[in-house]
């Protein structure tokens, strides 16, 4: 996999008690050089993702959602 960039993705935010709240879903956006994007589940067991923690150890940083 040829990563250009990674980005965590927030899920829809919702009212709990009237407030408020945003969570982080279990997908990062994966764009690669080609600017193709995948979407790739937080799993251990999935290639993809060993790929994109390989990434991070070489130095790169995964960016927070907007």
């Amino acid at each position: 996999m040829n990563i250009k960039n990674v980005k965590k993705q927030n899920l829809p935010t919702i009212k709990v008690d009237g407030v408020d709240e945003t969570k982080e879903s279990e997908l990062l956006i994966v764009t690669l050089q080609n600017d193709e994007k995948l979407y790739v589940p937080k799993n251990e067991a999935n290639k993809d993702y060993q790929e994109i923690l390989k990434w991070v150890a070489d130095g790169n940083t995964i960016q927070e959602a907007d």
